[in-house]
């Protein structure tokens, strides 16, 4: 054995105080750990690289990769900056720990339209600051979580056609540079407004108005972090306003209030408002304190598309609500509103609800107080004493006529519906015509009008009307049901001085129809019937003894005092033909006269051609007995003695006076005795006028 070989060598025995070789790790194990350390080097040094690294290098790539979510230029003129922060507190798991960047550029410069005509970019900014999940990024998606814009000069524009500069419109890809099919998507979460200015301009709205930004630093400014100016025009009216508003804008929670504040004039109305919004980009909702007021209630048509009659000058205050309410309806409510409108009070609540295939405008109006005068525009009557700056504007009444001639407005008659429930409590009117009170429930369906009921209470009794305004050929057609109970006339002329005692009650009814777009013209070629009757009662014989120039009678009672007497009865009936009114009985019998009335009252040149036959029932001495002609206008008629009648008489008188003086008295003397029973063709005439008048409907 060679003593030199591994064999022939003794065995070494281990030491026992040496310390024990390490066993050797799995190989997965070692590759994991290899891979770890791998890991955590390259994280370390993107972010030594990202910390160090000049990002203007990446200005064209961030460029390149805005125009293809966006379809618009970018260009950053100044510099790039970049910062880490650890993810989004509203992300859960390991998404929370998955590092955002946040970037922040200088001089920058947002292209617009290429239809636009107001310059080449939509934006400059001085600086803009993004905050953006980078997660999205793998499904081709850049969401900014936040926006801050400084220094902004913004111009929005809208065409006719609804296109609109703010609408991203991405451009077709080309599938070979990108190597795939899906575009590139921008969503923005929350923006941030500093000092800047936006231009307005929207050629749909006919809007244009330069909006002024500020940032707020006084810390008691409590939820508004930008103040804002604006001027402008709006439909060629000046467009003026200044308010505060939040500084954050969340452009995706709904439920996230944004507080406003805002006065603004446009025209002849003005807007207060203070209250908070629900993604104002689309005006999901809105909880507003609401002062608004103005020449006509019409002129907020222009402005919010709810279409409202011409009024007096008004003013209100509220709280209008909006909300989304399912698919794309929306709902608005004034509720609770109070206010003034003329010298009367107005309240109530209104809603405005969109739906398909007009909206729709519901409610109840109420007032306390309401003065006649103050309902003139609403019925076509011309402009309210109290409404200067409307007056102004609208063609006056012609001075030579009675009926109205102002236009009914139907043009917007067709941008909606509405069923409107208004009453007045109380009605204050100059004493020719006392007017008690109103409820009226008005229903717009696809431009027809109706006014079913349009009640008011008159001279202790009430006036009943229905009324239908059809609007959709372009002329009015209108039908008239009016229904007269129980007028007391005593309370209808109460400028009669000379009246004492009751004058019984009217009762009547009127139907008519016609066509014209205001009253005078609907009146002017009306078709129909009119009746009217008048029950029993006293009639002072003053009034009916100077009717029949009764000379000694009214004279006797000048000196002495009047009396009353008994009214029998008064039936009237007008058939109307083409705005011609012709009677067809017309008799006012009492104990002591009657009255026959016959003639024709034309609506259309508001002229009358009547004549008035007295007839006495008792021996009066000094009568002329003759007619009575109505002649001229409705503004100012002319009342006449037949005067061929009275000459005879006063000739016979004075030839007879020749002869033997007392028989001068005999032709000034009515010998034309009755009873005083009730006259026997009354009952007749109360059956003929008694019933519904009637009238075609209008074409």
């Amino acid at each position: 054995m060679n003593p030199a070989s591994p064999e022939a060598q003794p065995a070494v025995a281990p030491d026992p105080a040496a310390p024990p070789k390490p066993a050797m790790r799995p190989r997965w194990q070692r590759v994991t750990l290899a891979v770890m350390l791998t890991l955590v080097l390259l994280v370390a040094t993107f972010f030594v690289v990202a910390a160090t690294f000049d990002w203007n290098r990446a200005r064209p790539w961030i460029e390149q990769r805005v125009s293809e979510a966006t379809g618009r230029s970018l260009k950053i003129n100044g510099d790039l900056q970049l910062q880490w922060t650890r993810g989004g507190k509203d992300q859960g798991g390991w998404r929370s720990w998955v590092p955002w960047p946040h970037l922040k550029a200088h001089n920058l410069q947002f292209g617009n339209a290429q239809w636009s005509e107001s310059g080449k970019n939509m934006a400059e900014l001085s600086s803009l600051s993004i905050s953006l999940n980078p997660l999205p990024l793998m499904r081709r998606t850049i969401l900014i979580t936040e926006l801050e814009l400084d220094g902004p000069q913004v111009v929005l524009e809208r065409q006719a056609d609804g296109r609109n500069n703010w609408t991203f419109d991405t451009p077709p890809k080309d599938a070979s540079k990108t190597g795939s099919g899906k575009p590139w998507g921008f969503e923005v979460e929350r923006l941030i407004l500093k000092k800047g200015g936006l231009r307005y301009d929207d050629d749909k709205l006919r809007m244009d108005f330069n909006l002024a930004l500020d940032t707020i630093d006084d810390a008691g400014a409590g939820p508004y972090g930008v103040r804002w100016k604006l001027d402008g025009t709006y439909r060629q009216a000046k467009l003026e306003g200044e308010g505060q508003a939040g500084q954050v804008l969340d452009l995706t929670d709904r439920d996230t209030p944004f507080p406003i504040q805002a006065k603004v004039r446009a025209g002849r109305t003005r807007a207060q408002v203070e209250g908070t919004l629900l993604r104002p980009t689309s005006l999901a909702g809105m909880d507003l304190k609401l002062q608004l007021s103005g020449q006509s209630m019409a002129d907020l048509y222009e402005l919010t598309g709810v279409t409202l009659p011409k009024t007096a000058p008004y003013t209100t205050q509220g709280r209008l609500v909006g909300r989304l309410a399912d698919g794309n309806q929306k709902s608005w409510t004034y509720r609770d509103f109070t206010g003034k409108m003329g010298s009367s009070d107005i309240a109530g609540t209104l809603e405005y609800l969109m739906r398909e295939p007009r909206p729709l405008l519901r409610g109840k109006v109420r007032s306390k107080l309401l003065r006649f005068d103050d309902l003139g525009p609403l019925i076509g009557a011309g402009p309210s004493s109290t409404q200067s700056e409307f007056e102004e504007k609208k063609e006056k009444q012609p001075g030579n006529r009675v009926l109205p001639v102002a236009d009914f407005d139907t043009d917007s008659w067709g941008a909606m519906d509405a069923d409107v429930v208004v009453d007045g409590d109380r009605i204050v009117r100059d004493e020719d015509l006392p007017i008690n009170s109103l409820h009226a429930k008005l229903n717009l369906d696809n431009k027809v009008l109706s006014l079913k009921p349009l009640n008011f209470g008159v001279a202790g009794g009430t006036l009943g009307s229905d009324i239908q305004l059809d609007a959709r050929s372009g002329t009015i057609a209108a039908d008239t049901r009016m229904r007269i109970r129980a007028l007391q006339l005593s309370k209808l002329f109460p400028k009669l001085e000379d009246t004492k005692g009751s004058l019984g009650q009217l009762n009547g009814s009127i139907a008519l129809s016609g066509k014209g777009n205001d009253i005078a013209t609907m009146l002017g070629g009306a078709d129909g019937e009119v009746k009217a009757l008048v029950s029993k009662g006293t009639l002072s014989k003053f009034v009916l003894e100077a009717m029949g120039l009764n000379i000694g009678s009214v004279v006797m009672t000048r000196l002495f005092g009047d009396e009353q007497i008994q009214l029998n009865c008064l039936a009237a009936r007008f058939d109307v033909k083409d705005g011609l009114m012709r009677t067809d009985a017309f008799v006012l019998d009492t104990s002591e006269s009657r009255v026959e009335i016959k003639g024709t009252v034309s609506l259309k040149t508001e002229e009358m051609n009547l004549d008035m036959v007295p007839t006495n029932k008792k021996l009066r001495l000094l009568s002329l007995r003759a007619p009575l002609h109505v002649r001229g206008n409705f503004a100012d008629p002319a009342v006449s003695i037949d005067a061929p009648t009275v000459a005879l008489k006063l000739g016979a008188a004075a030839a007879l006076a020749a002869a033997a003086p007392i028989a001068a008295l005999v032709p000034l003397t009515s010998l034309n005795l009755g009873d005083d029973e009730e006259f026997t063709g009354c009952r007749d005439l109360l059956r003929a006028a008694a019933g519904s008048a009637q009238a075609p409907k209008a074409r």
